[in-house]
Protein backbone atom coordinates (compact mmCIF):
# COMPACT_ATOMS: atom_id res chain seq x y z
CA UNK A 1 0.00 0.00 0.00
CA UNK A 2 0.97 3.65 -0.47
CA UNK A 3 3.75 4.77 1.89
CA UNK A 4 1.84 8.05 2.41
CA UNK A 5 -1.06 6.18 3.93
CA UNK A 6 -3.16 8.13 6.44
CA UNK A 7 -3.30 6.62 9.93
CA UNK A 8 -6.60 6.76 11.85
CA UNK A 9 -7.76 5.63 15.29
CA UNK A 10 -11.20 4.00 15.33
CA UNK A 11 -11.51 3.60 19.10
CA UNK A 12 -13.91 6.54 19.47
CA UNK A 13 -16.84 7.14 17.17
CA UNK A 14 -17.63 3.52 16.40
CA UNK A 15 -18.32 2.57 12.83
CA UNK A 16 -18.91 6.21 11.85
CA UNK A 17 -15.17 6.87 11.68
CA UNK A 18 -14.73 3.91 9.33
CA UNK A 19 -17.68 4.86 7.13
CA UNK A 20 -16.58 8.48 6.81
CA UNK A 21 -13.02 7.39 6.05
CA UNK A 22 -14.21 5.03 3.31
CA UNK A 23 -16.31 7.75 1.67
CA UNK A 24 -13.56 10.37 1.85
CA UNK A 25 -10.87 7.97 0.68
CA UNK A 26 -12.79 7.05 -2.47
CA UNK A 27 -13.42 10.69 -3.35
CA UNK A 28 -9.98 12.08 -2.46
CA UNK A 29 -7.91 9.08 -3.56
CA UNK A 30 -6.17 9.12 -0.17
CA UNK A 31 -5.39 5.61 1.18
CA UNK A 32 -5.76 5.03 4.90
CA UNK A 33 -5.19 2.53 7.67
CA UNK A 34 -7.55 2.46 10.64
CA UNK A 35 -6.72 0.68 13.89
CA UNK A 36 -8.78 -0.09 17.01
CA UNK A 37 -12.00 -0.34 14.99
CA UNK A 38 -14.91 -0.12 17.45
CA UNK A 39 -12.45 -1.06 20.20
CA UNK A 40 -14.66 0.26 23.00
CA UNK A 41 -17.78 -1.62 21.91
CA UNK A 42 -19.00 -4.86 23.49
CA UNK A 43 -18.38 -6.57 20.12
CA UNK A 44 -15.27 -4.83 18.79
CA UNK A 45 -14.07 -4.94 15.21
CA UNK A 46 -15.96 -5.25 11.95
CA UNK A 47 -19.54 -6.53 12.08
CA UNK A 48 -21.46 -7.65 9.01
CA UNK A 49 -22.73 -4.19 8.11
CA UNK A 50 -19.23 -2.70 8.42
CA UNK A 51 -17.72 -5.51 6.35
CA UNK A 52 -20.41 -5.06 3.69
CA UNK A 53 -19.63 -1.34 3.56
CA UNK A 54 -15.92 -2.09 3.13
CA UNK A 55 -16.50 -4.67 0.39
CA UNK A 56 -19.05 -2.44 -1.35
CA UNK A 57 -16.72 0.56 -1.41
CA UNK A 58 -13.90 -1.68 -2.60
CA UNK A 59 -16.08 -2.86 -5.49
CA UNK A 60 -17.16 0.57 -6.70
CA UNK A 61 -13.64 2.01 -6.41
CA UNK A 62 -11.50 -1.01 -7.41
CA UNK A 63 -9.71 -0.67 -4.08
CA UNK A 64 -6.92 -2.72 -2.57
CA UNK A 65 -8.01 -3.82 0.90
CA UNK A 66 -6.28 -5.61 3.78
CA UNK A 67 -8.04 -6.76 6.95
CA UNK A 68 -11.56 -7.11 5.54
CA UNK A 69 -12.72 -9.92 7.82
CA UNK A 70 -15.39 -10.24 10.47
CA UNK A 71 -14.05 -9.02 13.81
CA UNK A 72 -11.00 -7.31 12.32
CA UNK A 73 -9.89 -4.22 14.26
CA UNK A 74 -7.37 -3.05 11.65
CA UNK A 75 -8.12 -2.24 8.02
CA UNK A 76 -6.05 -0.78 5.19
CA UNK A 77 -7.82 0.72 2.17
CA UNK A 78 -6.29 2.11 -1.03
CA UNK A 79 -8.91 3.26 -3.57
CA UNK A 80 -8.60 2.92 -7.31
CA UNK A 81 -10.90 4.33 -9.99
CA UNK A 82 -14.40 5.24 -8.86
CA UNK A 83 -17.07 3.81 -11.18
CA UNK A 84 -20.81 4.32 -11.39
CA UNK A 85 -22.95 1.32 -12.36
CA UNK A 86 -25.51 -1.20 -11.20
CA UNK A 87 -24.66 -2.78 -7.84
CA UNK A 88 -26.27 -5.26 -5.45
CA UNK A 89 -25.04 -5.81 -1.90
CA UNK A 90 -26.40 -8.28 0.67
CA UNK A 91 -25.50 -7.85 4.33
CA UNK A 92 -26.78 -11.31 5.19
CA UNK A 93 -28.32 -10.30 8.53
CA UNK A 94 -30.21 -7.40 10.12
CA UNK A 95 -27.08 -5.28 9.75
CA UNK A 96 -28.05 -1.80 8.65
CA UNK A 97 -28.78 -1.16 4.98
CA UNK A 98 -28.96 2.56 5.69
CA UNK A 99 -25.42 2.81 7.04
CA UNK A 100 -24.07 1.02 3.97
CA UNK A 101 -26.10 3.38 1.77
CA UNK A 102 -24.74 6.44 3.58
CA UNK A 103 -21.19 5.17 3.04
CA UNK A 104 -21.68 4.73 -0.70
CA UNK A 105 -23.79 7.74 -1.65
CA UNK A 106 -21.20 10.56 -1.35
CA UNK A 107 -18.77 8.75 -3.63
CA UNK A 108 -21.46 7.78 -6.16
CA UNK A 109 -22.36 11.46 -6.47
CA UNK A 110 -18.76 11.97 -7.61
CA UNK A 111 -18.64 8.93 -9.92
CA UNK A 112 -18.24 8.96 -13.70
CA UNK A 113 -21.76 7.69 -14.47
CA UNK A 114 -25.21 7.18 -12.89
CA UNK A 115 -25.62 4.32 -10.43
CA UNK A 116 -28.37 2.00 -9.27
CA UNK A 117 -27.83 0.27 -5.92
CA UNK A 118 -29.84 -2.48 -4.22
CA UNK A 119 -29.01 -3.33 -0.59
CA UNK A 120 -30.60 -6.08 1.50
CA UNK A 121 -30.40 -6.47 5.28
CA UNK A 122 -31.92 -4.45 8.12
CA UNK A 123 -33.88 -1.31 7.29
CA UNK A 124 -35.04 -0.73 10.88
CA UNK A 125 -32.16 -1.47 13.23
CA UNK A 126 -32.07 0.16 16.70
CA UNK A 127 -28.37 0.97 16.27
CA UNK A 128 -28.77 2.84 12.98
CA UNK A 129 -30.99 5.46 11.34
CA UNK A 130 -34.16 3.83 9.98
CA UNK A 131 -34.94 4.03 6.28
CA UNK A 132 -37.70 6.55 7.04
CA UNK A 133 -35.10 8.92 8.54
CA UNK A 134 -33.12 8.90 5.30
CA UNK A 135 -36.22 9.38 3.15
CA UNK A 136 -37.82 12.14 5.22
CA UNK A 137 -34.92 13.99 6.87
CA UNK A 138 -31.49 13.34 5.34
CA UNK A 139 -32.05 12.95 1.60
CA UNK A 140 -34.29 16.04 1.23
CA UNK A 141 -31.46 18.17 2.61
CA UNK A 142 -28.97 16.55 0.25
CA UNK A 143 -31.33 17.41 -2.60
CA UNK A 144 -31.33 21.02 -1.39
CA UNK A 145 -27.56 20.82 -1.80
CA UNK A 146 -27.94 19.64 -5.39
CA UNK A 147 -27.79 15.85 -5.06
CA UNK A 148 -29.82 13.99 -7.69
CA UNK A 149 -30.80 10.90 -5.71
CA UNK A 150 -33.92 8.80 -5.18
CA UNK A 151 -34.48 6.02 -2.64
CA UNK A 152 -37.18 3.38 -2.30
CA UNK A 153 -37.93 1.23 0.74
CA UNK A 154 -38.88 -2.06 -0.93
CA UNK A 155 -39.33 -4.21 2.15
CA UNK A 156 -39.03 -3.58 5.88
CA UNK A 157 -36.46 -5.59 7.77
CA UNK A 158 -36.25 -5.53 11.58
CA UNK A 159 -33.57 -6.90 13.89
CA UNK A 160 -32.71 -9.68 14.36
CA UNK A 161 -34.26 -11.30 11.25
CA UNK A 162 -33.40 -8.67 8.64
CA UNK A 163 -34.76 -9.39 5.18
CA UNK A 164 -35.29 -5.72 4.32
CA UNK A 165 -34.49 -4.13 0.98
CA UNK A 166 -33.77 -0.62 -0.22
CA UNK A 167 -32.98 0.71 -3.69
CA UNK A 168 -31.06 3.84 -4.62
CA UNK A 169 -30.68 5.73 -7.90
CA UNK A 170 -27.88 8.29 -8.09
CA UNK A 171 -26.93 10.75 -10.81
CA UNK A 172 -23.49 12.36 -10.42
CA UNK A 173 -24.01 15.81 -8.91
CA UNK A 174 -22.02 18.72 -7.55
CA UNK A 175 -23.02 19.63 -4.01
CA UNK A 176 -23.65 23.22 -2.89
CA UNK A 177 -23.07 24.60 0.63
CA UNK A 178 -26.00 24.41 3.03
CA UNK A 179 -26.58 26.65 6.04
CA UNK A 180 -29.06 25.58 8.72
CA UNK A 181 -29.46 27.91 11.69
CA UNK A 182 -33.10 27.21 12.58
CA UNK A 183 -35.65 24.64 11.41
CA UNK A 184 -38.31 27.25 10.67
CA UNK A 185 -42.01 27.18 11.43
CA UNK A 186 -43.58 23.79 12.16
CA UNK A 187 -45.84 22.93 9.23
CA UNK A 188 -46.96 19.41 10.15
CA UNK A 189 -46.31 16.60 12.60
CA UNK A 190 -47.04 12.89 12.61
CA UNK A 191 -46.51 9.90 14.87
CA UNK A 192 -46.39 6.55 13.09
CA UNK A 193 -46.31 3.14 14.73
CA UNK A 194 -44.87 0.33 12.60
CA UNK A 195 -46.09 -3.14 13.55
CA UNK A 196 -44.96 -6.39 11.94
CA UNK A 197 -46.20 -9.48 13.77
CA UNK A 198 -46.68 -7.47 16.99
CA UNK A 199 -50.05 -7.13 18.81
CA UNK A 200 -51.95 -3.92 18.08
CA UNK A 201 -52.25 -2.94 21.75
CA UNK A 202 -48.49 -2.25 21.77
CA UNK A 203 -48.92 0.44 19.15
CA UNK A 204 -52.03 1.80 20.84
CA UNK A 205 -50.09 2.37 24.05
CA UNK A 206 -47.19 4.02 22.24
CA UNK A 207 -49.50 6.44 20.43
CA UNK A 208 -51.46 7.13 23.62
CA UNK A 209 -48.20 8.16 25.28
CA UNK A 210 -47.42 10.51 22.39
CA UNK A 211 -50.88 12.05 22.58
CA UNK A 212 -50.58 12.50 26.34
CA UNK A 213 -47.07 13.99 26.48
CA UNK A 214 -46.93 15.96 23.22
CA UNK A 215 -50.65 16.81 23.02
CA UNK A 216 -50.77 15.78 19.37
CA UNK A 217 -54.32 15.31 18.06
CA UNK A 218 -55.65 11.95 16.86
CA UNK A 219 -55.36 13.13 13.25
CA UNK A 220 -51.57 13.18 13.67
CA UNK A 221 -51.37 9.58 14.94
CA UNK A 222 -51.31 6.57 12.61
CA UNK A 223 -50.78 2.82 12.50
CA UNK A 224 -48.70 1.22 9.75
CA UNK A 225 -49.50 -2.49 9.60
CA UNK A 226 -46.77 -4.50 7.91
CA UNK A 227 -46.72 -8.08 6.70
CA UNK A 228 -45.93 -10.30 9.73
CA UNK A 229 -43.25 -11.94 7.57
CA UNK A 230 -41.32 -8.66 7.70
CA UNK A 231 -40.98 -8.96 11.47
CA UNK A 232 -41.39 -9.40 14.24
CA UNK A 233 -40.74 -5.73 14.72
CA UNK A 234 -42.09 -2.50 16.17
CA UNK A 235 -40.92 1.08 15.72
CA UNK A 236 -42.33 4.47 16.65
CA UNK A 237 -41.50 7.37 14.33
CA UNK A 238 -42.07 11.02 15.29
CA UNK A 239 -41.91 13.27 12.23
CA UNK A 240 -41.80 17.07 12.52
CA UNK A 241 -41.95 18.90 9.18
CA UNK A 242 -40.66 22.46 9.37
CA UNK A 243 -40.22 25.23 6.81
CA UNK A 244 -36.50 24.50 6.30
CA UNK A 245 -36.24 20.81 7.09
CA UNK A 246 -37.88 17.72 8.55
CA UNK A 247 -36.65 15.93 11.67
CA UNK A 248 -37.47 12.31 12.50
CA UNK A 249 -37.07 10.67 15.91
CA UNK A 250 -37.36 6.92 16.26
CA UNK A 251 -37.51 4.32 19.02
CA UNK A 252 -37.75 0.55 18.71
CA UNK A 253 -39.77 -1.93 20.69
CA UNK A 254 -37.77 -4.61 22.46
CA UNK A 255 -38.50 -7.62 24.62
CA UNK A 256 -39.00 -6.58 28.24
CA UNK A 257 -39.38 -2.87 27.43
CA UNK A 258 -42.81 -1.35 28.05
CA UNK A 259 -44.52 0.41 25.16
CA UNK A 260 -44.62 3.63 27.19
CA UNK A 261 -40.85 3.49 27.67
CA UNK A 262 -40.35 3.06 23.93
CA UNK A 263 -42.48 6.13 23.26
CA UNK A 264 -40.64 8.11 25.94
CA UNK A 265 -37.31 7.51 24.20
CA UNK A 266 -38.50 9.14 20.98
CA UNK A 267 -40.42 11.89 22.79
CA UNK A 268 -37.43 12.84 24.95
CA UNK A 269 -35.16 13.15 21.90
CA UNK A 270 -37.70 15.33 20.13
CA UNK A 271 -38.10 17.58 23.17
CA UNK A 272 -34.33 17.93 23.64
CA UNK A 273 -34.08 19.18 20.06
CA UNK A 274 -37.06 21.54 20.30
CA UNK A 275 -36.01 23.00 23.65
CA UNK A 276 -32.50 23.69 22.36
CA UNK A 277 -33.79 25.99 19.63
CA UNK A 278 -31.21 24.54 17.22
CA UNK A 279 -31.69 23.57 13.59
CA UNK A 280 -31.07 19.83 13.71
CA UNK A 281 -30.74 17.11 16.34
CA UNK A 282 -27.51 15.27 17.02
CA UNK A 283 -27.92 12.39 14.56
CA UNK A 284 -28.88 14.53 11.59
CA UNK A 285 -26.02 16.91 12.39
CA UNK A 286 -23.57 14.01 12.38
CA UNK A 287 -24.78 12.85 8.98
CA UNK A 288 -24.71 16.29 7.34
CA UNK A 289 -21.09 17.17 8.12
CA UNK A 290 -19.55 15.01 5.40
CA UNK A 291 -21.82 16.28 2.58
CA UNK A 292 -21.17 19.86 3.75
CA UNK A 293 -17.43 19.21 3.70
CA UNK A 294 -17.64 17.84 0.16
CA UNK A 295 -19.70 20.89 -0.85
CA UNK A 296 -16.88 23.14 0.30
CA UNK A 297 -18.76 24.64 3.20
CA UNK A 298 -21.86 24.80 5.33
CA UNK A 299 -23.09 25.40 8.83
CA UNK A 300 -25.63 24.07 11.29
CA UNK A 301 -26.68 24.31 14.90
CA UNK A 302 -27.34 21.29 17.10
CA UNK A 303 -28.03 20.64 20.81
CA UNK A 304 -24.55 19.37 21.75
CA UNK A 305 -21.12 18.35 20.50
CA UNK A 306 -21.17 14.60 21.11
CA UNK A 307 -18.14 12.30 20.97
CA UNK A 308 -19.58 10.98 17.71
CA UNK A 309 -19.67 14.46 16.18
CA UNK A 310 -16.18 15.29 17.43
CA UNK A 311 -14.78 12.06 15.97
CA UNK A 312 -16.42 12.79 12.63
CA UNK A 313 -14.94 16.29 12.60
CA UNK A 314 -11.45 14.89 13.18
CA UNK A 315 -11.84 12.43 10.28
CA UNK A 316 -12.93 15.25 7.96
CA UNK A 317 -9.92 17.31 9.01
CA UNK A 318 -7.63 14.36 8.32
CA UNK A 319 -8.74 13.99 4.69
CA UNK A 320 -9.68 17.49 3.56
CA UNK A 321 -8.23 21.02 3.87
CA UNK A 322 -11.07 22.35 6.01
CA UNK A 323 -11.57 25.02 8.62
CA UNK A 324 -14.13 23.58 11.05
CA UNK A 325 -15.21 25.84 13.88
CA UNK A 326 -17.47 24.84 16.78
CA UNK A 327 -18.99 27.54 18.94
CA UNK A 328 -21.29 27.42 21.96
CA UNK A 329 -24.40 29.50 21.33
CA UNK A 330 -25.58 31.94 23.98
CA UNK A 331 -29.12 30.60 23.53
CA UNK A 332 -27.99 26.98 23.98
CA UNK A 333 -26.50 24.26 21.83
CA UNK A 334 -23.55 24.61 19.48
CA UNK A 335 -22.96 25.96 16.01
CA UNK A 336 -20.63 24.16 13.61
CA UNK A 337 -19.17 25.92 10.57
CA UNK A 338 -17.16 24.32 7.76
CA UNK A 339 -15.18 26.12 5.08
CA UNK A 340 -12.87 24.69 2.45
CA UNK A 341 -9.31 26.01 2.60
CA UNK A 342 -6.52 25.84 0.07
CA UNK A 343 -3.47 23.94 1.39
CA UNK A 344 -1.52 27.21 1.66
CA UNK A 345 -4.36 28.84 3.58
CA UNK A 346 -4.71 25.95 5.99
CA UNK A 347 -1.03 25.93 6.86
CA UNK A 348 -0.66 29.71 7.14
CA UNK A 349 0.18 31.14 10.53
CA UNK A 350 -3.26 32.73 10.98
CA UNK A 351 -5.03 29.40 10.53
CA UNK A 352 -2.42 26.96 11.81
CA UNK A 353 -4.54 26.04 14.82
CA UNK A 354 -7.29 24.80 12.50
CA UNK A 355 -4.85 22.72 10.51
CA UNK A 356 -3.67 20.97 13.65
CA UNK A 357 -7.19 20.27 14.85
CA UNK A 358 -7.24 22.91 17.58
CA UNK A 359 -9.95 25.53 17.88
CA UNK A 360 -9.90 29.31 17.86
CA UNK A 361 -11.06 31.43 20.81
CA UNK A 362 -13.27 34.24 19.51
CA UNK A 363 -14.65 37.27 21.30
CA UNK A 364 -18.00 36.62 19.64
CA UNK A 365 -18.57 33.40 21.52
CA UNK A 366 -17.11 30.50 23.46
CA UNK A 367 -15.23 28.06 21.23
CA UNK A 368 -15.17 24.44 22.21
CA UNK A 369 -12.11 22.18 21.96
Amino acid sequence: MNKDILELDGAIGGGQVLRSALSLSMISGQPFRIRNIRARRSRPGLLRQHLTAVLATAEISSAQVEGAQMGSQTLSFAPGTLRGGDYRFAIGSAGSCTLVLQTLLPSLLAADAPSSVHISGGTHNPLAPPADFLQLAWLPLLRQMGAAVEMQLLRHGFAPAGGGEIALQVTPSRLRPLHLHAPGEILAQRASVLLAGIPGHVGERELARVANRLKWPAADLQFVWLDPEHGPGNALLLEVACARLTEVFCAFGASGVRAEQVADQAIDRLRTWQQSGTAVAEHLADQLLLPMALAGGGSLSTPQLSDHLQSNIEVLRSFLPLAIDVRARASGGVEIRLEAQSPTTVTSSSDSNIATGETTVSSSGTWLP
